[in-house]
């Protein structure tokens, strides 16, 4: 790159050419920024009810798959060892502790003397290429180390406890249940979904209870959304089926446009047998922001879902940067081209003051739309991006 371009541009360059050209890596870093650390977490039951030990994302990775980043079409196959290591027999447990005995003993050897070498780096700023080579290096390694951990705890049958960060807003008792799950393996890349649902009470089910598929923002998780979660459930006597894209949350895999398609296909797959009693026409696709993407994604395929509400959506995620399509070539989610093909009843919401993704990207949106199922919009004056729920009156 010649000294004139901003280090922004170099590092993105840089990225790209280490990706192997790879336009879903830049995206992704443009685009997806998890909570780091999660707000939420999953605690791990035994099929005994004994709550088991949390790991570290860095402590397991027994896999060298690097299908979790890949866009190709290919399935990946799991070998035989990581099978038998899934059996979760005695012998395999006893490894594991071993193996773990063996990492710790070593990060405490080598300690002292990395002591003085991270002094010296601390003070050496990185670029931006750097940071984020480093960034999708260590979601790579994490997303093999999740995907292994979920494996193992699928064919042990491990259940979950969901459990917010205590920092977070209590919301409104609601009465019916609430379920914490891991949706998957994705066949591609061996991903595991986090999701909550959310169900209303047996006796207050009817054949015409709707429910909402969530697919939240950008900087966020499951954990965050628990207050919007439990609202909805409880105001609109609605199933909620709340999820966390790859690389959020206790979400295995990696923060992908790819992925967060192959996300919502597991979970619209999982809602309409396990919650919607097969029922497509009592689904409602429910978008915020980044989750437009998915939900726009899934509802131009599904000619038999219920609904789509599409909250602060945009356009296009280069059209929310530039109006040019002078950068098409890395455009990601294709709204605005996937909403002429829906078939279903259409609501857009969009807070007129939103600063991040302009109330232009709704009304565009909203015009897309078929005029037999555009529903009427909600175009909130006195409000912005992230705070339309926000407050009496709101939500």
């Amino acid at each position: 790159m010649c000294c004139c371009c901003p280090p922004a541009i170099e590092a993105l360059f840089c990225l790209w050419c280490k990706s192997g050209f790879s336009k879903s890596a830049v995206a992704g870093a443009l685009t997806f920024f998890p909570p780091d650390p999660p707000l939420y977490k999953f605690h791990r039951i035994s099929k005994d009810g004994v709550q088991l030990p949390e790991f570290e994302d860095d402590v397991i990775v027994d896999s060298d798959d690097d299908s979790s980043d890949d866009d190709s079409n290919d399935e990946s196959i799991l070998d035989q060892s990581d099978l038998e290591y899934e059996s979760g027999t005695p012998s395999d447990r006893a490894k594991y502790d071993d193996m773990k005995k063996k990492r710790s003993a070593k990060k405490k050897g080598k300690g002292k003397k990395k002591k003085k070498s991270s002094d010296k780096k601390k003070k050496k700023k990185k670029d931006p290429a750097a940071q984020l080579t480093e960034r999708n290096l260590k979601l790579r390694k994490r997303a093999k180390t999740r995907n292994s951990r979920d494996r193992r705890d699928a064919a042990t049958k491990v259940k979950y406890r969901f459990e917010p960060d205590p920092r977070l807003a209590k919301p409104p008792r609601f009465s019916g249940s609430m379920e914490a799950v891991k949706i998957g393996p994705q066949k591609k890349t061996g991903a595991y979904v986090a999701a909550v649902i959310y169900r209303v009470r047996k006796d207050k089910l009817t054949d015409r209870t709707k429910t909402i598929i969530y697919s939240h923002g950008n900087a966020t998780d499951v954990g965050a959304m628990h207050y919007i979660s439990s609202v909805l459930a409880r105001s609109c006597n609605v199933n909620v089926v709340a999820y966390d894209y790859s690389g959020y949350g206790a979400s295995g895999g990696i923060p992908l446009e790819a992925n967060t398609y192959r996300d919502i296909k597991m979970v619209y797959k999982y809602t309409l047998e396990q919650v919607a009693d097969g029922d497509e026409s009592n689904i409602v696709v429910y978008g915020q922001s980044v989750g437009s993407g998915p939900s726009c994604y899934i509802a131009s395929k599904r000619e038999n879902v219920g609904g789509l509400i599409l909250h602060s959506p945009f356009m296009s995620g280069m059209r929310v940067l530039t109006p040019s399509r002078a950068l098409a070539c890395l455009d990601i989610f294709p709204n605005i081209d996937r909403i002429k093909k829906v078939n279903c009843p259409v609501m857009v919401i969009h807070g007129q003051l939103d600063e991040e993704v302009d109330v232009a990207h709704g009304v565009a949106l909203h015009n897309a739309v078929k005029a037999d199922l555009r529903r009427e919009c909600w175009w909130v004056p006195d409000r912005g991006h992230n705070d339309i729920t926000d407050g009496p009156g709101k939500m």
